[in-house]
């Protein structure tokens, strides 16, 4: 019997989906075949946008094959550091996206790369996992959104990526001020435990999806000469869009720092409180102990021993012992 072959999602080549797009009709979907031989014979006034998986591995061959990328791309997908950036390589972009992974969960926080390659003739994109942003364009593309050129594209895949995490802020946020109200009303039901790792999960977003200044900078100051001056303008404002969500972000993680200091001491507080009233029941408990420690001795010569009244007489000196010791703590105890 025939074992059938397991594409991860793609085809053959590793193509996910491609699409032919000339920025006023709606986008031609492509496959592999139909993009190798548009590739070889490019169209002016189009531009195409191939998605493959990198979990497949016939993906980089096709890419090495038939796509003529330069070799910065593929030491960009090997290499360790996966901070968000975007690079100019041989007169193309090169983007590294984190994104959060399609049906992505806060409990989870499951990040993973988009690697993107764009010219004026087209945006490559590759990825080894689903990813929320990318499924977004698709559905947009899909739907017949104006993309007038590459770079379009990618200001509009950034601008999504800027929606995925301003849902994950709202719904952190939704989660802190739902702890807020508790620990204002005095009915604390989420441990300061979960807010850790809620806060955890932020700084993780924070540190893989804050772009890197500096690449960024250098970008916007001297792009290159294909790049419209409208192109730069979107680009500009998706940076300082992202760039309000991460501090959005960070002002998320100040609050929920500050949650935690209260439920802390919140806690320290009623620790204090049952470790005082410990100490009020056993020093209050001092004279019964020490009296029946005396009066349990087996020796001779104890008082009240023969007395007929004795065991009465001894239990009402206890109490008033006791109730003075109780009376002289509460005492201490007033606001003066």
């Amino acid at each position: 019997m025939a074992t059938p072959a397991f594409n991860y999602g793609s085809d053959i080549s590793g193509l996910v989906w491609g699409f032919l797009l000339n920025g006023a009709g709606p986008a031609l979907p492509v496959d592999a075949g139909e993009a190798e031989a548009w590739l070889r014979a490019p169209v002016p006034g189009q531009f195409v946008w191939l998605h493959f998986n990198l979990s497949n591995a016939a993906s980089e061959r096709w890419l090495r094959a038939h796509a003529g990328l330069p070799d910065e791309f593929y030491e960009t997908l090997h290499q360790g550091s996966r901070s968000t950036r975007i690079e100019i390589a041989d007169d193309a972009l090169i983007a590294v996206v984190n994104d959060v992974l399609h049906n992505f969960s806060v409990d989870t926080a499951e990040i993973s790369t988009l690697w993107a390659h764009v010219t004026p003739r087209g945006v490559i994109t590759a990825r080894r996992k689903p990813l929320e942003s990318i499924e977004r364009l698709r559905q947009d593309v899909l739907q017949g959104a104006p993309l007038r050129s590459s770079v379009e594209l990618l200001v509009h895949l950034l601008r999504d990526q800027a929606d995925v995490l301003v849902n994950i802020v709202r719904d952190a946020v939704a989660r802190v001020d739902a702890t807020e109200d508790q620990l204002l009303a005095g009915r604390v039901t989420r441990r300061r435990e979960d807010l850790g790792a809620l806060r955890r999960v932020l700084v993780r977003l924070q540190r893989l999806l804050a772009p890197e200044p500096a690449a960024l900078f250098r970008l916007l100051q001297r792009p290159p000469a294909w790049v419209a001056p409208e192109d730069r303008q979107e680009l500009r404002q998706s940076t300082e869009e992202f760039t309000v969500v991460l501090s959005d972000l960070a002002a998320l993680q100040e609050r929920i720092k500050l949650l935690q200091e209260e439920i802390a001491a919140q806690v320290n507080e009623d620790n204090n409180r049952s470790l005082f009233l410990l100490t009020i029941v056993t020093v209050m408990a001092l004279p019964i102990n020490l009296i029946a420690g005396l009066l349990g001795m087996n020796v001779g010569g104890v008082p009240l021993a023969q007395h007929p009244h004795g065991f009465w007489v001894v239990l009402g000196f206890t109490a008033l012992v006791t109730g003075a010791i109780a009376w002289l703590l509460l005492r201490l105890q007033r606001p003066r």
